[in-house]
């Protein structure tokens, strides 16, 4: 049923405005309304602050999976930055009246929150991140710049890391909410990428921004600790939408060799074709079975740290190379954009990158696994 739900919004407020969305580099807010509407967003947001109160995230990787067949990749992103990201740490950090404040538009659509992690010379090494929050009476103020932020031109409120104790070392880091309208808060240019061209992405600068104790979220000093907790939703968010368009691309890839043909025959009937089949749809279904498991335990709050790693690197890594594969089958037509596996090509690379690069992800495996020898 709520399969059913999905697919008629999507129907009805996605397909006809991808190519708007994408023009505009930025989903229209009457698309986060309606999925506000139709109870598509705010899932694993509590009851009392307007949300589902779901801790089944099967219904979170069912909207990966619908929008993956659009493909819709990029409010896909969106949607995952606001549900599987920032909702957890809003509703697990805060207190009674942030949860108040911020919840309750999230979940009617009227809100969009971002998180601020990335900086212009700092990536995956947090503990590098500059961006400081000088003590002051009330508050902090906080200077600094990040970048590639999603959800950065629309969103009205930004959980920043910040470094509030500046001898503090790895317990020196503390989450900031930044609010559109605080005075020195601006946003700099819509970032043009190469896929998911829907997601805005912006750099955020922060000049001498009073920020109120009432916008600390979670416990002072504690940020690494917090991002390190819930990092796992966000990988595991990431390695179910490879997997999901991977397996959308295999689908429309079947369609279309069965149809076309080459040299008096169905381009499905040569060996070459068969082979390519084969090979994708059984890496992909062995794939499934290792994320269906990890999507169990993640709803058990059962998934480890490694275990997410091990997801997010493994479905990318195997989703990319899958979408290339079969692009390939599609010749000169899947380089073009009206083919949908051309956009899911773009939508894809990026998913070895954010999230923490695959080449993290292979540290952190690798550093438990001689750590528990």
């Amino acid at each position: 049923m709520f399969r059913a739900t999905v697919c008629e919004y999507i129907a009805r407020e996605v397909r006809p405005h991808l190519e708007e969305w994408d023009q505009n580099r930025s989903v229209s807010p009457r698309a986060w309304r309606a999925a506000a509407d139709q109870g598509i967003v705010g899932l694993l947001a509590p009851q009392e602050f307007g949300g589902a109160g779901l801790t089944d995230w099967r219904f979170r990787n069912v909207i990966m999976e619908e929008l993956a067949k659009v493909p819709a990749g990029a409010l896909s992103a969106c949607f995952s930055v606001q549900d599987d990201i920032v909702t957890p740490y809003v509703a697990s950090l805060g207190d009674a009246d942030q949860k108040a404040r911020w919840l309750p538009p999230m979940c009617r659509g009227e809100l969009i929150m971002a998180i601020a992690m990335t900086e212009p010379g700092t990536g995956s090494d947090l503990q590098g991140i500059r961006t400081a929050g000088e003590r002051v009476d009330g508050g902090w103020i906080v200077n600094g710049a990040k970048t590639f932020i999603s959800s950065g031109i629309n969103s009205g409120a930004v959980i920043t890391v910040v470094r509030t104790k500046p001898d503090g070392g790895p317990d020196g880091f503390s989450l900031l909410v930044v609010e559109e309208g605080m005075a020195g808060f601006t946003r700099g240019r819509k970032l043009d990428k190469i896929g998911l061209a829907a997601q805005d992405t912006a750099e955020l600068s922060f000049a001498d921004v009073f920020v109120p104790d009432a916008n600390l979220l979670g416990v002072e000093g504690e940020a690494l600790a917090q991002l390190k907790h819930h990092l796992p939703t966000e990988r595991l968010a990431i390695a179910a939408s490879a997997m999901a368009a991977a397996d959308a691309a295999l689908s429309w890839t079947l369609d279309y060799v069965v149809e076309r043909r080459a040299f008096g025959r169905s381009i499905a009937d040569f060996q070459n074709t068969r082979f390519v089949l084969a090979e994708v749809a059984t890496e992909l279904d062995v794939l499934r079975a290792y994320l269906d498991a990890a999507v169990v335990a993640l709803s058990a709050g059962e998934l480890t740290a490694v275990e997410a790693a091990q997801a997010k690197m493994h479905a990318t890594e195997v989703g990319g190379r899958a979408i290339d594969r079969l692009l390939q089958l599609f010749g000169g037509y899947g380089y073009m954009r009206e083919y949908p596996i051309a956009r899911a090509y773009e939508d894809a690379r990026v998913q070895r990158i954010y999230g923490g690069t695959n080449e993290i992800m292979k540290s952190i495996i690798g550093s438990a696994l001689v750590r528990n020898r």
